[in-house]
C-alpha cells in the first residue's frame, strides 16, 4: 500500500489557470491545500480556487487540522452533491469540535466540494456545466468547470490522504436508508484496512463494491481516485431528500468521531457498532421514460424479485408502466418527488448477502 509523506511542504505552480499545490517533502510540518497553510497544532479555514476558463470559476471551503502529535491525515469530502446537506452539516460540526492539540495527525475537510451546485440548490448535477462532479475523476486541468474541481481535490485532498471518507446522503429527491459503499480490490490486506474503516463508522448496512478501476485516468468516482493512490477509502450515504433533521446529522458526526477514534487519531471510547447487514450486487433502477413516478416502496423495504417498486404515469395522470425490482434485495433509496427523466434514477436494490 502506498503510503504517502503528509507532514510537508509544497511548491505551487500554475496550471492552465487553476493554481493547485504539488507535495515535496521538507524538513517542516505544514500542511498546505491550495493556498491554505496549517502548522502543527494549528487549524485553519480557507478556500480552494478555481480559477475562470469560460465560466466564473468557483472556490471549495476547507478546514485543515494540524495535529499538535504525529498520525495519519483523514481527507473528509463533503458537498459533492449539491442538495446533499446533512453531511455539510456533519462536517461543519466536526470541524469547530476537533481541537489540534488532541489530534494524532491531521484531518482535511471538504465542506462543500460543488459549491454551484449547491447555491442552485441543484441535484446530481451542476448548473454551471450540466455534469455529475462524482464522474469525473480524476478530473482536467483544462476541463469543465466540474472536471477543474474533481482534478483540485485530487491533487491537493487526496493525494495528501492516508484516509478517505467520501461522504454522501440521500439528494433532494432521493429518500435514502443510511449506508456504506466498502470498496473491494481483491487485495486481502487492503480489503481488510478498509472494512475496518467502514464497520468503525457504526452503519448497520454495507454495500460490499466490487466495482474495478481498468484505468486510473478513468477512476470516476472519489473513492476509486484514492485507491488508485493506495489509499484506503469509502463512500457513506447518511441523509434523506436533502433533510438536515439532527438524526441524519448525528450520524455523519458520530461515523466520523468514531473513524477518528479506530485510526487513534483522537482518544475516547467508540460508540458501539450495530449488527451489519452485508450487501453485494446492487442495481440502480432507472426511468425507461419522462414523466410522474408514484413510488410503491419506501426506504429499507425488502423486496422480491419481481415486486413492484412504483408506477411511472403521464403528467394528465394516465398509468403509463409499472417499474419492478430485478431481484430480491432491499431498498437503499427510492425517488420521492414527481418528477422524472427519461434514463435518471428511480430506485436502488441491493442485494442481501449470506
Amino acid at each position: 500500500m502506498k503510503i504517502l509523506i503528509k507532514k510537508i511542504t509544497f511548491t505551487l505552480f500554475l496550471m492552465v489557470g487553476l493554481n493547485i499545490s504539488t507535495s515535496i517533502a521538507k524538513n517542516n510540518n505544514d500542511i498546505i491545500v491550495g493556498s491554505v497553510i496549517a502548522a502543527t497544532g494549528q487549524k485553519t479555514t480557507g478556500f480552494i480556487e478555481i480559477a475562470p476558463m469560460n465560466d466564473k470559476g468557483t472556490r471549495i471551503p476547507i478546514t485543515i487540522i494540524n495535529g499538535a502529535k504525529a498520525g495519519p491525515t483523514l481527507s473528509l469530502i463533503g458537498g459533492t452533491h449539491g442538495y446533499e446537506y446533512a453531511p455539510v452539516m456533519a462536517l461543519q460540526h466536526v470541524a469547530q469540535t476537533i481541537d489540534p492539540k488532541d489530534l494524532n495527525g491531521n484531518i482535511i475537510i471538504v465542506h462543500v466540494a460543488n459549491m454551484p451546485s449547491f447555491l442552485g440548490r441543484t441535484i446530481y448535477y451542476s448548473p454551471a456545466d450540466n455534469q455529475n462532479l462524482n464522474r469525473m475523476y480524476p478530473g482536467k486541468a483544462d476541463g469543465s468547470l466540474s472536471q477543474r474541481i474533481a482534478y483540485a481535490i485530487t491533487a491537493t485532498v487526496i493525494k495528501q490522504a492516508d484516509y478517505l471518507i467520501d461522504m454522501h446522503s440521500g439528494d433532494g429527491n432521493e429518500a435514502l436508508r443510511p449506508y456504506i459503499y466498502m470498496p473491494h480490490t481483491g487485495k486481502p490486506a487492503f480489503d481488510a484496512t478498509i472494512k475496518a474503516m467502514a464497520v468503525s463508522f457504526g452503519l448497520d448496512h454495507i454495500i460490499i463494491d466490487n466495482t474495478e478501476i481498468t484505468e486510473p485516468s478513468k477512476s470516476t468516482f472519489t473513492d476509486m481516485t484514492a485507491l488508485t493512490f493506495g489509499i484506503p477509502a469509502m463512500t457513506t450515504e447518511v441523509g434523506a431528500a436533502g433533510s438536515t433533521s439532527p438524526k441524519w446529522v448525528d450520524l455523519n458526526v458520530n461515523g466520523v468521531m468514531n473513524t477518528l477514534k479506530h485510526l487513534k487519531m483522537i482518544s475516547g471510547k467508540m460508540l458501539s457498532t450495530k449488527p451489519i447487514v452485508w450487501l453485494g450486487k446492487y442495481e440502480v433502477v432507472k426511468s425507461p421514460e419522462t414523466g410522474i413516478f408514484k413510488p410503491s416502496v419506501s426506504m429499507g423495504y425488502v423486496v422480491a424479485k419481481g415486486g413492484k417498486l412504483g408506477e411511472l404515469v403521464d403528467f394528465f395522470g394516465n398509468h403509463t408502466s409499472y417499474i419492478y425490482a430485478p431481484f430480491a434485495g432491499i431498498v437503499n433509496y427510492v425517488i420521492v418527488t414527481p418528477p422524472i427523466t427519461k434514463g435518471e434514477p428511480l430506485a436502488m436494490i441491493s442485494e442481501i448477502k449470506k
